[in-house]
């Protein structure tokens, strides 16, 4: 017994020196050619796993060191991964904010799941399996990766809000899908219906125990830890908290990951959350990175050669149903057409949690050791492809929303034309449309232009220095033209040309201060407005209301200065008799304030 001792010992030390070792290489590699490295964790865990070069320690016996050749020693660092992931996306939600998107997460993440299942399921049973092994399978592949969609995508985009709503359905929705394929279970492994209620009964008992010692030991236990002024103390209480909790669920027979989501989410409602998730930061890459390895070591090379054809068949037929069920039903829910794409696209990839299932259903017997490889591989080759799926949905959103933007361009109203889409321009778009008045936004910056898009805006991609691009946004017709770009030379040159084109177009320019405005108003602008002079009469409208001024007078004497600037500026840029802004009088303004003066 004392000489097997060092043996295991030595062995768990080798696994895990070979799995952060070759984290440690992948990471800062991956990162220095600005590529996500999920794709290099899966391709080092093939190399140094069980069918890659492990399956040579027997020829080259120093090949162990470097290697891990039994692919059931990795369960211990794929669950580790899982737990740490998952309490990871915990931390970044909050109950208040699940409360918030109940209606996303339980109305657009039920149907997505539901229907992809179902579908899935139904080709299934199209080719021969049995309802309760096509339901299995449907529920698994049905599942989309938490830990890889919302590393790729922005949860603030329109595209990220939707994804983050299903995956949050389908995180819950795990608990009672394991507990459904018991239920379905047959032979002498399946649980019996006492158990499976028993089970049920404590997991939700240990539910709601968590849940309330958690909103009263937590705060406490870290403000102990935060006294201390000791950052491995802080780092240690942490730890114990998803362990405790992520161990009470799985005693009970619950998946520890549950336990694991939930004490993120507690811990996202304290006041410490930003100082834990700071000190749990460097757990995240890591973990999702012990996480893809063990998925890559764990793939057999020889039985994914054998059946190459039927592997990448079933993984497009996967792809494709889930892109087409979730962008269907987003479109049907009033999602754009180009969010539709890209979330539908992204959400196509199997998750980690369809490992969980599959072990569920094997543990089940609805399925069959050999179909489980199967479709192990399957979601592992799916995994590896999401950010390229990714990427090929934000292509395909650019072009499905290509049409949107030449309605866009081909308007046939009068209406103001807005050149830069930068946060001027977007405050300008916003109160235009408080006023119910027509108008388009061109920019050069992409990014801006898909993020506007996103968020309904009527904004395309263009040069607006080009006469060819203005004249496609109906330039001849439009009731006024708004330079809001920080870039002085270019805009002097723009306000210049339009004049030039058409002498009674009202141009209204953005200026980066007085000798900038000088300059728009010899190149022909209407109006230019320094910013610099905006913000001197903000802060004194704000001064003068403090102190006790009404604000009736306020407000007409900024006007009266904004005034008599403009005139000065004017001036300076040599226009004297451009036609003088009628100053208003303070009655006209506030004459409530004038009658209480």
């Amino acid at each position: 017994m004392s000489g097997s001792e060092p043996l295991i010992s030595t062995s768990i030390l080798s696994d895990a020196l070979v799995i952060l070792g070759a984290a440690g290489i992948v990471i800062p590699l991956f990162a220095r050619f600005r590529i996500t490295p999920v794709i290099g964790f899966i391709l080092v865990g093939i190399l140094v796993g069980p069918s890659g070069l492990g399956a040579f320690v027997g020829q080259m016996p120093w090949l162990g060191y470097v290697t891990i050749s039994d692919v059931h020693r990795l369960d211990p660092f794929a669950e580790f991964g899982i737990i740490m992931l998952l309490f990871t996306v915990g931390l970044e939600l909050s109950f208040g904010r699940l409360w918030d998107m109940r209606k996303q997460v339980f109305g657009l993440g039920a149907l997505e799941l539901i229907g992809c299942a179902l579908l899935i399921g139904l080709g299934l049973l199209l080719l021969g399996n049995s309802a309760p092994t096509a339901l299995a399978l449907g529920l698994a592949l049905a599942l989309s990766s938490t830990a890889l969609v919302l590393r790729i995508v922005d949860p603030a985009r329109p595209v990220g809000k939707a994804a983050l709503a299903m995956l949050l359905f389908e995180d819950i929705a795990l608990i009672p899908i394991i507990f459904l394929l018991g239920a379905m279970g047959r032979g002498s492994e399946t649980q019996s219906t006492a158990e499976l209620v028993s089970v049920l009964t404590n997991g939700a008992l240990v539910i709601i125990v968590l849940l309330v010692a958690g909103r009263f030991l937590f705060p406490r236990l870290f403000a102990q830890a935060a006294r201390t002024k000791s950052p491995e103390l802080f780092l240690a209480a942490s730890l114990l908290v998803v362990i405790v909790a992520s161990g009470a669920t799985g005693a009970v027979g619950l998946s520890p990951i549950v336990g694991a989501l939930i004490a993120g989410l507690l811990i996202a409602e304290t006041e410490y959350h930003e100082e834990v998730e700071g000190m749990t930061k460097p757990f995240e890459g890591l973990a999702l990175g012990v996480f893809l390895i063990t998925v890559g070591m764990g793939l057999n090379l020889g039985f994914l050669f054998d059946n190459l054809g039927a592997i990448l068949l079933a993984t497009a037929a996967i792809l494709g149903t889930k892109a087409l069920v979730t962008g269907i039903l987003l479109r049907t829910m009033g999602a754009r057409r180009g969010t539709s794409t890209e979330a539908g696209i992204l959400m196509a990839s199997p998750s980690e949690t369809t490992l969980i299932v599959l072990g569920a259903a094997i543990s089940a017997r609805l399925i069959s050791a050999e179909a489980a490889q199967f479709w192990q591989i399957v979601t592992a080759l799916g995994m590896t492809i999401t950010p390229i799926l990714a990427w090929l949905g934000r292509r395909l959103a650019k072009r499905v929303d290509r049409g949107a933007r030449l309605e866009v361009m081909n308007g046939e109203e009068a209406r103001t034309i807005i050149i830069g889409f930068d946060r001027v321009g977007r405050l300008i778009a916003d109160m235009l449309r408080r006023h119910d008045k027509p108008f388009v936004a061109i920019d050069l910056d992409n990014d801006r232009v898909i993020q506007g898009q996103e968020d309904g805006w009527p904004v395309i991609f263009g040069d607006a220095t080009r006469d060819a691009t203005l004249d496609k946004l109906g330039i001849e017709r439009a009731s006024a033209v708004v330079l809001t770009m920080d870039e002085p030379v270019l805009a002097q040159r723009l306000v210049r040309r339009l004049r030039s084109r058409f002498p009674d177009l009202p141009i209204l320019a953005r200026a980066r201060d007085a000798r900038h405005a000088a300059a728009l108003y010899r190149a022909g602008a209407t109006t230019a407005v320094p910013q610099t002079l905006e913000s001197s009469l903000q802060l004194s409208e704000a001064v003068l209301v403090d102190v006790g001024v009404p604000m009736g007078f306020v407000i007409a004497s900024i006007h009266e200065r904004r005034d008599e600037y403009r005139q000065q500026i004017m001036h300076e840029g040599e226009l004297v008799h451009a036609p003088r802004l009628r100053t208003a009088s303070l009655r006209e303004y506030h004459p409530r304030d004038n009658a209480e003066s």
